[in-house]
């Protein structure tokens, strides 16, 4: 069963998660993620508003973990945090 990938990003280091950004895209392609959402319009109706929203397609929960818990991924891990306020999530479609 496929996955989506969850993310709702407020950025306050543009440069730095720009280069978490290149690399995690190589990581999730790696990993068979296919982005359906990057950035975009977008309308806020309940909860905390974030403006960066991104949602992937994995072939699976565990492939989606799996790629969370990578080297590569990891490594893009490390130029994200203190660049942003991030909640992510992975949740099986049905």
């Amino acid at each position: 069963m496929t996955a989506l990938w969850i993310a709702h990003v407020h950025v306050t280091d543009p440069e730095a998660y720009g280069r978490y950004a290149k690399l995690a895209t190589e990581a999730i392609a790696a990993h068979g993620g296919v982005f359906l959402a990057r950035g975009g319009r977008y309308v806020q109706l309940e909860g905390r508003d974030r403006a960066r929203n991104v949602v992937a397609r994995f072939p699976s929960l565990e492939a989606a973990v799996e790629c969370y818990n990578s080297p590569a991924y990891q490594e893009a891990l490390t130029h994200a945090k203190g660049a942003a306020e991030r909640d992510l999530m992975v949740l099986e479609e049905v």
